[in-house]
């Protein structure tokens, strides 16, 4: 039985950590769901499970790129505090004095501003590490400091709220969703784009002379993506939409509001941008020479640098990569909670870190992915989100995290000895 079950998992060409991930991300849902009697299998929980791991997911991306190349960035979660009070600030305070206050224009300025400010942010920090060659460690940990302080200098410490209405869409909620009829688009605009890239790699593999999977097993996993693909948008759809906003909705669109009207949420706007830039960052990864020089850096420094590779440039432009993925997790978290404090962001690049590692990418360097990342990011939510619904004390919470992420470490050590990764 299990040499037969090996034999499908090797001619499906599935990766065993990911298979791992998967289960170990199925058994954390089933046994939530048996303690909080079914709640936490309900479509308000996966909506609201979604919305929550979008910001951390969209930083994690970029932290593989920075951990492949034997680098760690501890200032992400003080960066995405500091971009979003400015970027809350420039929506509350300045803008409104110079375009005036409702203008259409805001919540575009305040995009760009979030993504400019971590790019440029982030750039500085890469230059710092490569060109004057100060350890990672050292640098993000002082940008970890410098930015948490700046944060409180941008407005003395003052909650900085309501953001502009059209930005809070970013953030989730009843409104910033795609809704019904959209989200079923959606879901199967994802599916032929799922599988068309399935198809388009294997074209290419035949034509450089590699062995390809068998047309049974690569209809089977194009079948299996679209269908999850499906499957979440069915239990996206699913939520109802609460009484209250629907009221709010339903007014600000002139609809008379009947106690029979139901509406369902969809297909959250965070979980969309999200998926955009997981596409967007497995194809740097896998297609691009950028890709290709992050991890020949991140397998042996040296012999990319005598190969020919700028690895101080290149180095500069991984930390802008992260520092503008930073900027737009910054509008998701920010637009979330329609105000920012001085607490935003805080232990966020733990939680960024821990979803790299615990997604299999390697402290050593060398080796990653952004789909890992994205299911370390979505393990952790459910672990917290679990225990937040069963009652758990957050320091409990911390500890039980903390426990999680060293046994993925220790797991992922024993299991490259093993296959002498």
């Amino acid at each position: 039985m299990q040499k037969q079950a090996k034999n499908l998992i090797d001619k499906l060409g599935l990766d065993v950590r990911l298979l791992g991930m998967i289960g170990a991300l199925v058994v954390i849902w089933v046994v939530f769901g048996i303690f909080t009697d079914g709640r936490f299998l309900s479509p308000r929980n996966f909506f609201n499970v979604s919305v929550q791991t979008a910001s951390v997911a969209v930083m994690a991306t970029g932290m593989v790129f920075v951990i492949v190349t034997r680098n760690i960035d501890l200032s992400v979660g003080s960066m995405l505090g500091f971009i979003g009070m400015t970027v809350a600030a420039l929506q509350v305070q300045w803008l409104p004095q110079i375009v005036g206050l409702g203008h259409w224009s805001i919540w575009i300025i305040a995009v760009f501003a979030a993504v400019f400010m971590g790019a440029l942010l982030g750039a500085f920090q890469g230059w710092i590490i490569g060109y004057l060659t100060v350890p990672a460690f050292i640098v993000t940990l002082g940008g970890f400091l410098v930015y948490r302080g700046a944060m409180w200098w941008v407005t003395k410490g003052q909650t900085q709220a309501p953001l502009d209405p059209t930005f809070r869409l970013l953030g989730g909620g009843a409104e910033g969703t795609l809704g019904e009829t959209l989200s079923w688009g959606f879901g199967i605009f994802a599916s032929v784009v799922a599988v068309a890239l399935m198809l388009m790699s294997r074209r290419n593999k035949a034509s450089h002379g590699f062995t390809v999977k068998p047309v049974w097993a690569e209809g089977v996993l194009i079948a299996i993506a679209a269908g999850l693909i499906m499957c979440f948008v069915w239990i996206m759809n699913s939520y109802p939409i609460p009484k209250g906003a629907m009221r709010r909705m339903t007014e600000a669109q002139g609809i008379e509001y009947t106690e029979g009207l139901v509406w369902n949420h969809g297909v959250a706007i965070p979980v969309v941008i999200l998926l955009g830039v997981a596409i967007v960052m497995t194809i740097v990864a896998t297609r691009t020479r950028f890709g290709r020089y992050v991890y020949a850096t991140g397998g042996n420094p040296e012999a990319a640098e005598l190969s020919g590779i700028n690895t101080r440039l290149l180095t500069v432009k991984i930390f802008a990569l992260m520092g503008a993925l930073t900027g737009i997790a910054s509008i998701i978290a920010s637009a979330r909670l329609n105000a920012v404090d001085v607490g935003l962001g805080t232990l966020d690049e733990l939680r960024v870190i821990a979803a790299a590692v615990i997604g299999g990418t390697a402290l050593a360097g060398g080796a990653g992915t952004i789909y890992g990342a994205v299911i370390g990011a979505l393990i952790m939510q459910s672990l917290q989100s679990g225990m937040a619904s069963v009652g758990v004390d957050a320091p409990l919470q911390n500890i039980v995290v903390g426990i999680v992420l060293v046994f993925a470490v220790y797991v992922d050590i024993v299991y490259r000895r093993r296959t002498g990764a």
